[in-house]
């Protein structure tokens, strides 16, 4: 009796052995078997057996879906720029970091590039190494004493960058072309460095619609990004960080920058869109480059130009530079304290307007 339940038990198991490893083999593959079949006949059906594809949510990112919005002026135009007419703009789906870029992650590149760490196994990429020279990416320390005039900066100059103490403080004293490596290095290092057969989208700075795009929230017209019109919430305490008042800094809670998580995020879980540092951009500055640009997925990149647009305003601008749509620059060779930086990531599977399990999608 106990021969045949152990004889009835090993057919059992075996079969399941069986089940299990010619599937993998493709033997009782469907669709694969019926692809390579029809292949042998000369029938097209696609490389049979091709990886699958997740994009999946890098840390600290969040998905911003695709949609169509005004890109422009959303009240008056008070230094009678005449550079951010309205114009309806469709953006496709992205991410994008949920917080500035602090000082500790600047300093992890910067570390990763001192020791020669760009990877800790096997290069999944194809792509080379990138090169960089240490010295040309750290951050202008002197920027907070240069930046102002006749200002007591000495402190931050010799604190603000190296200690812990403001590790979590968006990172500045950055160039546009030290934010650029700062991507090309994220690109690599997360490519070198995962799983995956095929590599991710590169990390870089976002178009100017993007950012705009992203800093309403999801709202089609908003002044800020928590709407507006107002810069205090329902108890009175203001929503950003920046100068409320002729010489009046400390209002806000912050004399200078903030921790990159402190205040209230946006309808896309964006903190600091308005505030705290202004953010370099990819798009080249030109007050008529609203009307050059295409309406869908625009972006004015041209390298000859040297100024490089920046938005959100920062903790020394009032409020006016805190509207989504204003727009101002600086060159792209120029440090200063009040200019940081997010990366952003293209999203390559389908529109995020008709993938309805975007939300779902699994973290690193």
């Amino acid at each position: 009796m106990y021969n045949k339940i152990n004889l009835r038990l090993a057919s059992i198991t075996l079969g399941l052995a069986i089940a299990t490893i010619l599937p993998g083999c493709g033997l009782f593959s469907k669709k694969g078997s019926a692809s390579e079949k029809l292949n042998r006949r000369g029938e097209v059906t696609g490389v049979p057996k091709r990886a699958q594809w997740q994009q999946n949510l890098p840390y600290d990112m969040v998905p911003v879906k695709a949609g169509t919005f005004w890109m422009g002026q959303s009240d008056e135009d008070i230094a009678f720029s005449q550079s951010s007419m309205n114009k309806q703009i469709t953006v496709s789906e992205f991410f994008m970091d949920k917080y500035e870029v602090s000082n500790n992650k600047y300093r992890q590149f910067l570390e990763s590039v001192k020791n020669g760490e760009l990877t800790y196994g096997t290069p999944t990429t194809l792509k080379e190494e990138p090169q960089f020279n240490l010295e040309e990416l750290k951050p202008d320390t002197t920027v907070w004493s240069t930046s102002f005039t006749f200002h007591y900066g000495d402190p931050l100059m010799e604190f603000y960058f190296d200690h812990p103490a403001f590790d979590d403080y968006p990172v500045v004293g950055i160039t546009w072309d030290q934010a650029k490596q700062y991507c090309e290095w994220r690109t690599y290092y997360m490519n070198a460095n995962d799983e995956f057969e095929f590599d991710l989208p590169s990390f870089r700075l976002p178009t100017e619609a993007e950012w705009e795009y992203a800093a309403k929230g999801g709202k089609d017209v908003a002044k800020y990004p928590w709407g507006g019109p107002y810069l205090k919430n329902k108890r009175g305490c203001l929503m950003a960080n920046f100068k409320p008042g002729r010489g009046n800094y400390i209002d806000d809670g912050f004399a200078y920058t903030a921790p990159v998580d402190v205040f209230a995020p946006n309808g896309f879980g964006l903190h600091n869109m308005s505030g705290n540092v202004a953010e370099w951009v990819m798009d080249a500055y030109s007050p008529t480059s609203r009307t050059l640009t295409w309406d869908l997925d625009p972006v004015y990149d041209v390298e000859t130009e040297p100024r490089k647009v920046i938005r959100g305003g920062s903790w020394k601008d009032i409020a006016h530079y805190l509207e989504t749509s204003t727009r101002t620059y600086e060159y792209q060779d120029v440090a200063q304290a009040h200019i940081g930086f997010r990366t952003v990531m293209t999203f390559i599977g389908r529109s995020g307007s008709m993938d309805v399990k975007s939300n779902k999608r699994r973290r690193r």
